[in-house]
């Protein structure tokens, strides 16, 4: 008993298994089924595939759910707002599957976002709208009254477009005695009607019988045919001819040249004379189809190719020969010959792109679908079996699908537009047959910008050197970024940093174009109060979101000749200029009357002064150092000189648009007697006076300095941080005459810069014997620390007139000093410093 149950629940279970492989092979074959009859008219709903696939209204319209079809003309629609599946023009079964028993129309709906494919099958149901029909309205037979008993003749079938149980179902021979019907099913050519004799035929009693034959399609009520046939009776002719071989078989490969011989058949009469000769012919059963493929020699039997042999289209085909003799009531025999067609790689497999997107952002996700393709080949076998393939250098991949011969073709690494923002992608599909046959399809992908560049300048940090003084509210310089990106993502805006600390007070007087970066002072510079300066521009991109970077700007202000030398002695106690000075009248030639003091607030050129008398009482009396600004006795008073002199003293400074200022000194000579008293009331004056300058002129001179030298500290580290070419070079000026001085120069890129120091004394000459490479220095140390001994070396490219020089040692101060002095050969062993 339990074995019986076991043996149940094991049958139970096969049950089960062939229920759901029956299930499974229906899916595969099509996820939906419907059918519908062919006429119906345009519009019909076939179908609600929406419904059926448990889809909603929106996800229709969103996901642009359409129909994948190659036709122009397509047979069904469906609705994106509704899903349901329309009929767009009126069918015709036998147009669309000819003789194909079930004619079933599969559909390749597409889903997109993510990409889905949904098959739907339709079913096109036959109706009766077709009669029977034959070639020939009227057949006319030739049998031989001696014919035999029980002799087929076969006929020629009827021809019925419908297919399945409304084709030709059945024939009907109109009454007589002398003939039956007899019907025989060949299969896909359909029921061949085959005329018997049942009765001996006697041509003294009847030449010729009558007969209708009707042919019925399976419709209710059927469609009728109809043929009339004439039997002529003939005299005798007893034999008929036999075929050598019982059966006729060949194979044939596809598209072989016209007139290719594919067999020769052979059948033999024993009969004599004309009743003997036999003549090959195809059967009235072989179809018209057949007959635009194949021909048969009358005489030889052989059978040749007469159209194109398409293995896709038949694999085999059956051909009925007939042999007749030619006698006055031929005889004839008939035999089928069965031709086999061998596949040859023929077609090409053909590339269908079902569902492509164009463009793709270039931060896709390796793996993301960029389109589905389907391949297809016509042939069978290895020839038709389809490998699809794409090149390797670039990032995207084919990867099969779940349905066969179906790719996806998706990114299989990370995309840069910058780099490459367009491919164009070459799909080969190759078949495996020998030799094998591939077709190629190119599609073009856009990669889209994203915004993942963020704007570059093209140089960081900027150094701008602008000149003092400049006009307020135009362009002194200006900055230039750029980015990568593509439109909206590389627009570049440019704005300055101002965050309100101690290093950023000065963009409150700087605005920039926020378009070109084309940066605007907004008040003139001031080089006496403001060196140099720096700040932060910030370059933003219009993505989403922005992308910015910031730069840093170095702004170094050069010195104009703006200020003019300011007479710091003499000054009367009104504020102006001018001094008296009282001396004895026995001074002798050489003596100092006095000094005038200078200062100006510029640098280098344009803070040199020197200094030269504008007016005189009388020129052979006094001398003025023109560096100094020292006022001397030429020689020696007589009781001839006037005893006041009124002296104009030019001071002007060295800038291209010289400055200048004009000091007037009174000197008044008094007897000795008078000029000693009134020296030691004065001396003690003039000592408070003199320190109070001497206070004063220290603490300028010692700022100047302390800002030139952090100004030259900062431009040389930010310069060694680049090529910079620091050189000391001299700059020549023939017509030049300075004072003997220190000079350093700079170059940046490609400006030049010489900044000139505080001055030294004048008076030196060139040591006889020293073959103009020592300079003697007047023993003038004091209070000023001036000092002695100066050492000359030869450049390496001298110029004809100009050498530099070197302090080696001084005396007054306590660590050497390395100070490069360039000077010029005056003549008479004078030299002058610039």
């Amino acid at each position: 008993m339990k074995q019986r149950g076991w043996e149940l629940r094991r049958a139970r279970g096969r049950w089960m298994c062939s229920v759901v492989a029956v299930l499974l092979w229906s899916v595969a074959t099509a996820q939906l089924r419907y059918s519908i009859s062919e006429e119906v008219n345009e519009g019909t709903v076939v179908g609600n595939v929406a419904k059926d696939l448990g889809l909603d209204k929106n996800t229709l319209r969103e996901r642009k759910y359409r129909i994948v079809s190659s036709n122009a003309d397509p047979l069904f629609h469906v609705n994106q707002n509704d899903g349901i599946l329309y009929v767009s023009r009126k069918i015709d079964r036998e147009e669309v599957c000819a003789q194909i028993s079930t004619c079933l129309i599969n559909l390749k709906t597409v889903l997109e976002n993510p990409l889905e494919v949904h098959y739907v099958g339709v079913e096109v149901l036959d109706i009766n709208d077709h009669s029977p029909s034959f070639l020939e309205q009227e057949k006319t037979l030739e049998i031989s009254e001696s014919v035999l008993l029980g002799a087929r003749i076969p006929l020629k079938a009827s021809r019925d477009p419908d297919g399945g149980h409304f084709s030709v179902q059945q024939y009907k021979l109109s009454p007589n005695d002398h003939f039956r019907l007899e019907v025989k099913d060949k299969g896909e050519d359909g029921k061949i009607p085959i005329l018997i004799v049942q009765k001996s035929l006697d041509r003294e009693a009847a030449e010729s019988h009558s007969l209708v034959l009707t042919a019925l399609d399976g419709g209710k009520p059927p469609k009728t045919g109809e043929m009339n046939i004439l039997v002529k009776v003939l005299d005798v002719n007893d034999n008929t001819p036999v075929f050598s071989q019982d059966v006729y078989s060949v194979m044939l490969n596809e598209n072989v040249p016209v007139e290719t011989i594919v067999i020769q058949v052979n059948a033999t009469d024993v009969d004599e004379g004309p009743n003997g000769d036999v003549v090959y012919s195809f059967s009235n059963s072989v179809s018209h189809r057949l007959l635009k493929l194949f021909d048969i020699n009358p005489s030889t039997g052989e059978i040749t190719v007469k159209g194109l042999i398409n293995f896709e289209d038949k694999d085999k085909y059956e051909i009925e020969i007939q042999a007749s003799d030619k006698g006055l009531a031929p005889l004839s025999t008939q035999k089928s010959v069965i031709i086999k067609i061998v596949d040859v790689n023929d077609n090409a497999p053909e590339i269908e792109v079902t569902s492509f997107s164009s463009s793709i952002p270039e931060d896709s996700r390796p793996g993301t679908t960029v389109a589905l393709i389907s391949v297809n080949d016509l042939d069978s076998g290895l020839n038709g079996k389809v490998i699809c393939s794409i090149v390797e250098n670039v990032p995207f991949i084919l990867t099969p699908s779940l349905q066969d011969k179906m790719y996806s073709l998706v990114t299989k690494s990370p995309l840069d537009r910058e780099k490459l923002s367009h491919y164009e992608l070459t799909i080969t599909a190759t078949d495996a047959g020998q030799p094998p046959l591939s077709s190629e399809k190119t599609i073009s992908v856009v990669v889209s910008d994203v915004n993942d560049n963020s704007p570059q300048f093209s140089l960081s940090p900027y150094t701008f050197y602008v000149t003092e003084s400049n006009n307020p509210g135009t362009s002194v310089f200006s900055v230039k970024a750029f980015d990568a990106d593509e439109n909206e993502n590389a627009h570049i805006s440019y704005h300055i940093l101002r965050d309100g600390s101690k290093d950023n007070k000065l963009t409150s007087f700087l605005n920039i174009n926020s378009e070109n970066g084309d940066i605007m002072a907004l008040k003139s510079f001031d080089f006496e109060t403001l060196k140099t300066f720096k700040f932060h521009v910030v370059a933003s991109d219009s993505g989403t979101p922005s992308l910015s970077s910031n730069v840093t700007v170095n702004v170094f202000i050069l010195d104009q000749n703006d200020n003019a030398p300011v007479i710091l002695y003499p000054v009367s106690s009104n504020g102006s200029a001018e001094g008296v000075e009282e001396i004895p009248r026995n001074v002798n030639a050489g003596h100092l009357v006095t000094k005038v003091r200078a200062y100006d607030a510029d640098i280098g050129y344009n803070g040199w002064l020197l200094f030269s008398l504008q007016e005189v009482t009388d020129h052979s009396l006094f001398g003025l150092d023109r560096y100094t600004g020292q006022i001397r006795t030429l020689r020696s008073f007589t009781e001839t000189d006037e005893a006041e002199h009124k002296l104009l003293i030019l001071v002007k400074d060295n800038g291209n648009v010289s400055l200048s200022a004009i000091a007037t000194v009174i000197v008044k000579v008094v007897e000795p007697k008078e000029a000693f008293a009134a020296s030691d009331v004065k001396s003690s004056s003039n000592a408070d006076e003199d320190n109070n300058v001497t206070f004063y002129l220290m603490i300028t001179v010692g700022s100047v300095s302390a800002l030139f030298l952090v100004s030259i500290i900062v431009l040389i580290s930010m310069q060694c941080s680049k090529s910079t070419d620091y050189t000391s070079k001299y700059l020549p000026e023939p017509n030049y005459d300075g004072t003997l001085c220190h000079s350093i120069q700079y170059r940046s890129g490609d400006k030049r810069y010489m900044l000139v120091g505080p001055r030294m004394s004048i008076g030196s000459t060139i040591a006889p014997g020293s073959h103009a490479n020592t300079l003697m220095l007047p023993d003038r140390r004091g209070a000023s620390g001036e000092v002695r001994n100066v050492a000359f070396y030869q450049s390496k490219n001298p110029h004809p007139k100009y050498t530099f020089a070197k302090i080696t040692k001084s005396h007054t101060f306590s660590k050497q000093l390395d100070i490069k002095l360039l000077y010029k050969h005056e003549g008479n062993g004078e030299v002058s410093c610039f």
